[in-house]
């Protein structure tokens, strides 16, 4: 009987196989963008353009509860005020591609890099204005310890975030006259901080982010509600990586920062001459080479970040039990 199958034509003598690729282009995992939302003030009627934003708040008379003499003038009191200072800084990155790799590449480049350029410019900017924001003045420390620690370096492992850390965060607030974001103070909430937090509180106090949210909508990463705040869970909430020992010294316990902040915590002073705006400007460079293969895609943008009532904001330091503590 015949070998119908002798000289067969497999993979083995052309070479017509190849590796397929996927013409969808994916990006590394990316967090949502938070900060920037809360900067509600900002430089809307500047007398001139500049390097610097000067606001000005005024401090209110002390209340007037002395009787007056019925043939006595009124004695008169000076007003005082304060200023606060937001410095303006040029913030920017770009990326350049080549015309070798755009006439070789099985999908778009050009799309790729404006996408990636976006994102950046969108997570560069909202870094710094959470940089800001970390560094308030007014610092509270998690009391869930056996000892109650006095300073970042002396936090334990087992100091993690309880509900009478936020309470007396919003005591403080309200004792301070902190004006709420629409009904509510914010707060940003590490994932690591907001396992220990939840597991610990009253399962009917927190209340989750669907059962209360109305014609207003639900901000990135809200997660739910507790005492007066809404929380917003980010990964990119302030981690000091290594900064405690327990023993006033760095060490290898992380510490977590919560920030809660009410109206006025945070602003924001732009430019809006030079092509800036009040967000990054997508800027796609001149092709200054001699045979124009480099194609430029960048963003630029000119803006500062202050924070400008520091009783509207406050920061519970902590450690969390899934934390990296070794």
């Amino acid at each position: 009987m015949a070998d119908y199958y002798a000289a067969e034509t497999g993979t083995g003598n052309l070479q017509v196989d190849q590796t397929a690729f996927e013409k969808l282009a994916y990006f590394a995992l990316r967090p949502e963008m938070y900060y920037d939302q809360f900067a509600d003030v900002q430089a809307t009627n500047a007398t001139n353009p500049g390097a610097t934003v000067k606001f000005t708040i005024f401090a209110d008379l002390a209340a007037a509860t002395t009787e007056l003499g019925e043939a006595e003038d009124v004695t008169p009191v000076a007003m005082s005020d304060s200023q606060v200072t937001v410095t303006l800084k040029e913030y920017g990155n770009a990326t350049v591609t080549t015309a070798k790799l755009r006439a070789s590449s099985f999908l778009p480049v050009d799309p790729v890099a404006a996408n990636a350029v976006g994102f950046n410019a969108g997570l560069s900017i909202d870094s710094i204005c959470r940089d800001v924001l970390q560094a308030g003045d007014n610092v509270l420390y998690a009391t869930g310890g056996a000892t109650d620690p006095s300073s970042r370096t002396t936090i334990n492992t087992d100091d993690v975030l309880h509900i009478n850390d936020v309470r007396k965060a919003v005591a403080q607030l309200r004792k301070a006259n902190v004006p709420t974001v629409n009904g509510s103070y914010i707060g940003f909430i590490h994932p690591d901080v907001s396992f220990d937090f939840r597991s610990n509180v009253d399962a009917g106090g927190w209340r989750d982010s669907y059962k209360y949210v109305g014609g207003e909508g639900l901000y990135n990463g809200e997660i739910g509600m507790i005492d007066m705040v809404r929380f917003i869970e980010s990964p990119r909430a302030p981690l000091f990586v290594d900064a405690s020992n327990n023993s006033s010294s760095s060490g290898t316990i992380d510490v977590y920062g919560t920030l809660i902040m009410g109206r006025q915590a945070l602003a924001k002073g732009i430019s809006l001459g030079g092509e800036y705006g009040a967000q990054p400007t997508i800027v796609y460079g001149t092709v200054t080479d001699l045979l124009k293969r480099f194609r430029p895609v960048g963003w630029k943008h000119f803006v500062g970040y202050g924070v400008f009532r520091q009783e509207a904001l406050r920061r519970i330091e902590s450690a969390s039990s899934i934390g990296s503590n070794a």
